[in-house]
């Protein structure tokens, strides 16, 4: 493997190391990388990075990349989530990078498909693409108009051009939003940060401005590996590129179901397209095992969390007050159902003042954004005299069936079941 691929696959792991030892915040953007397998059947979402483009599947093909894509899954009766681009034409003064390293695309920006042939992708310049997605039943997910970082990260990227505020996010991804929604008449629901890069030099993060604009953030559970420098033989870069799945599969059907893979549209870091060759082969092997291939979106319509699925007695509840501006799920998309309920997100449930709409009243507007995980930090287990105390503060009944019945402490699958009866 390549000094970049090398350095990402460590910094993941220490980033999935770090999130494994401490509980995230509640938040009403959650990180959306797999949820519970939907009941009955197999399902499976494919996200595609970085274009449209019209760049040429090189070496094989003059077809554009993204045309390729399209026809691969419209063989296999698919549909997929396109994290598309504004334009990265105005990512200049740069130098071109070199093939092969982390720096391929630009120095200090990056370009799609290609440094010097930015108006060959992305949603301002190929909108005849962008409207065969979307007229195929494709969905489109926000990656950043520019395609330029939130923030820096010193150890993979080192000293490339960033964001220096929230401001300047914000902006560049209303741009995009503002784009499909003038030009195409769609309106998007999703987003991925360019790099997965959460943190902003202000102190704000990715969650705080997705939730400004009403996205959940769309995370990956299975890379489809498209990024990759080459290794100099085309069809050993497409087999390497099938064999995790192949092997995935042969170890338990089951195992990709209700998984979000991550792929790429558009060059790998020596310029070639392996991930558009691969791309049909994966979708032979998926259905093989009778898997369907869905847009995230309606993977979220079957079965929302990670860790909880419809069938749960909990599943109702959580949905009744999430669709209330409650955040009850974490920030990595977990309910955790067993562990003690917490003071802070039980005053969260039943507090009024703790909604959108009171804290707009209370003039917190501006920082409504960062309030579930500022309120949710008290670790304290809550017991039933207590549960019953904050109800009763805010004018609430606890029926008295849960009076009897209410455990010590209190886990968050029972709370939320009280919660949701008191409030309904």
């Amino acid at each position: 493997m390549d000094l970049y691929g090398t350095l990402r696959k460590q910094y993941s792991r220490l980033k999935s190391l770090y999130r494994s030892k401490r509980t995230p915040p509640l938040s009403r953007v959650r990180r959306i990388s797999h949820v519970f397998p939907p009941k009955d059947t197999r399902l499976v979402a494919m996200t595609f990075d970085d274009g449209p483009t019209c760049a040429p599947s090189r070496p094989l093909s003059d077809t554009g990349i993204t045309q390729l894509i399209i026809e691969a899954m419209a063989a296999y009766g698919a549909s997929g989530t396109f994290n598309v681009i504004g334009s990265t034409s105005e990512n200049y003064p740069d130098k071109e990078g070199k093939p092969g390293s982390f720096k391929w695309s630009g120095v200090r920006y990056d370009h799609y498909p290609r440094f010097g042939h930015d108006t060959a992708a992305g949603a301002a310049n190929q909108g005849r693409l962008v409207e065969t997605l979307i007229a195929q039943g494709h969905e489109i997910s926000n990656h950043g108009y520019r395609h330029v970082a939130f923030g820096p990260e010193r150890i993979v990227y080192g000293s490339r051009a960033h964001f220096t505020n929230s401001h300047e996010v914000t902006e560049d991804l209303a741009r995009l939003h503002n784009l499909l929604t003038d030009d195409f008449g769609y309106t998007i629901k999703l987003a991925r940060p360019p790099h997965y890069i959460d943190k902003i030099p202000d102190g704000f993060t990715s969650y705080d401005i997705y939730e400004q604009l009403g996205y959940q953030y769309l995370g990956a559970s299975f890379d489809g590996g498209g990024w990759r420098a080459s290794t100099g033989n085309f069809q050993e870069d497409v087999e390497s590129m099938v064999e995790p799945l192949r092997k995935a599969l042969k170890e338990n059907p089951d195992s990709l179901s209700g998984h979000i893979i991550f792929e790429k549209d558009g060059y790998n870091m020596s310029l070639e397209a392996p991930a558009a060759f691969a791309l049909p082969e994966k979708l032979k092997l998926l259905t093989s095992y009778d898997y369907r291939i869905v847009t995230v979106s309606e993977l979220l319509q079957l079965s929302q969390f990670a860790d909880v699925g419809p069938s749960s007695d909990t599943y109702e509840a959580i949905m009744f007050l999430t669709n209330m501006g409650k955040p009850v799920v974490y920030r990595d998309n977990t309910f955790r159902g067993n562990n003690a309920a917490r003071l802070g997100e039980v005053m969260i449930w039943l507090g009024p003042q703790h909604t959108p709409q009171g804290l707009a009243k209370a003039g917190h507007k501006s920082k409504h954004a960062r309030f579930a995980s500022d309120v949710s930090r008290s670790k304290t287990p809550v017991s039933p005299k207590v549960l019953l105390d904050i109800a009763a503060q805010n004018g609430l009944s606890v029926p008295d069936t849960w009076k009897q019945s209410m455990q010590n402490p209190v886990p968050r699958w029972q709370a939320v079941l009280i919660a949701a009866e008191i409030l309904s």
